[in-house]
């Protein structure tokens, strides 16, 4: 099959109607070889016989057993991920907004969180909760106030201010409209799964060099959040006058036990709930629907200003076809982060990715192909494209700090932390 470079009037002939979705297709196989042991996400399922999230799909013809192992809101997040090193490194501009902790004492850390960083995009809490330089809540900012109006008729403030929302979707589900907040669904949907997959047992045990036997440890008397080994030394419970069982997690199976304390050995244990898989091979699908992208109007031109009709179409047609070259950077960029989705879980290609168009009229689809220079390229050639028809893009567009609540919260939680030992 012949293959063509993606270039912008591809790509805007492709918007404009000639096309319903590009589609990337990549076969993976584990970096340790073919039949080497990977390990999916795991997902609560208690009466299950597995943790895995496993299905019987149809492909080429026949029914296999398949596991997920990356979903689609996994993908969308390191997709994000990849823009975001792009975008830091200036290889990519486009609107992202930015929450800056470095001026917060013992907060530093954090250092800067964007939307393309947050769980919700720009209907994030962290957003809803950060202040410009004056103290003004994001969401009573200039755009702040255009994102809480915005909708799928009315798509141009979300585009000038956080476009990747439009890509990757979005729903205002907690702002000043609750339940009729801005909601725009997902146009760009990716996924990894296992094919022919067989689930497997782990082991686990750990060998103390210390050699530590079942002691029991209680609460120091000096210090409720130390241990001690000698009763002498431990808290008294006011009743019995029994030393008190010591445990950083509070009630549970390692109270009172040296392991409470991170001390003594693992006997050797078998999971056969979450112990692996092999698999014949692993298929990463990303589809960016030209549909989805198509039902975004944009009646207004940058500034906030009515468009008249005769401008009107030129300027949608700009602004979808920079979202879909967005869209397109993100599969790209991923894809050339790597696939190390987690610990013993590195995936490698087995080829090329294909790519393709996929006519509307249900034809052949139009092998294309795309590389990082040329992705790139790409967003600049259509971002400058928009820009020249009334929608230019600011690379930060708001740069706020956490309100004082938000920043006291999270001072909190962390001592929280810090005294019960978990993460909740």
């Amino acid at each position: 099959m012949t293959t063509q470079p993606l270039t912008v009037d591809l790509l805007q002939s492709a918007v404009a109607g000639g096309a319903v979705a590009l589609r990337a297709r990549t076969r993976l196989q584990p970096a340790g070889g073919t039949g080497d042991k990977v390990f999916p996400p795991t997902y609560l399922n208690e009466h299950g016989p597995t943790k895995y999230a496993m299905e019987e799909r149809v492909l080429d013809g026949r029914r296999v057993r398949t596991v997920l192992l990356d979903s689609v809101q996994s993908q969308a997040n390191r997709m994000e991920e990849a823009l975001k090193a792009a975008w830091d490194d200036g290889e990519a501009d486009f609107p992202v907004i930015v929450v800056d902790f470095t001026g917060e004492p013992n907060l530093e850390d954090l250092d800067r969180i964007t939307t393309l960083d947050m769980p919700h995009r720009i209907a994030d809490a962290i957003l809803r909760d950060s202040v410009t330089t004056e103290g003004t809540l994001f969401r009573n900012t200039p755009v702040g106030l255009a994102y809480t109006n915005a909708r799928v008729t009315s798509a141009t403030a979300v585009y000038m201010s956080c476009p990747t929302a439009l890509v990757f979707g979005v729903w205002d589900s907690t702002g000043p409209k609750g339940g009729s907040g801005a909601k725009f669904a997902r146009a760009l949907v990716s996924e990894i799964v296992g094919v022919d997959a067989q689930t497997g047992t782990k082991t686990s045990s750990r060998i103390d060099p210390l050699a530590i036997q079942a002691v029991p440890v209680f609460e120091s008397a000096a210090d409720s959040e130390d241990w001690t080994a000698d009763p002498d030394l431990a808290r008294k419970d006011g009743k019995s006058k029994a030393p008190v069982p010591f445990s950083r997690k509070g009630e549970g199976s390692e109270k009172g036990k040296a392991s409470a304390v991170n001390h003594s050995n693992v006997p050797p244990q078998l999971d056969d709930k979450a112990g692996g898989v092999t698999i014949d091979h692993a298929l990463q699908t990303s589809v960016l629907s030209l549909v989805a992208l198509r039902r975004l109007r944009f009646p207004l031109d940058g500034n906030g200003a009515p468009l008249d009709r005769e401008r009107r179409g030129p300027v949608e047609l700009a602004a979808r076809t920079a979202l879909a070259a967005l869209g397109v950077a993100a599969m790209v960029l991923q894809r050339e982060f790597g696939q190390d989705l987690r610990s013993r879980c590195l995936l490698v290609p087995e080829g090329p990715t294909t790519w393709e168009i996929l006519p509307r009229d249900g034809g052949t689809p139009q092998a294309f192909q795309v590389d990082r220079a040329g992705a790139l390229r790409l967003l600049r050639e259509a971002a400058t494209a928009a820009a020249a028809v009334g929608l230019a893009w600011t690379r930060s567009p708001a740069t706020l700090k956490p309100a004082p609540k938000l920043a006291e919260l999270i001072r909190r939680s962390r001592l929280h932390a810090a005294k019960s030992g978990v993460l909740e």
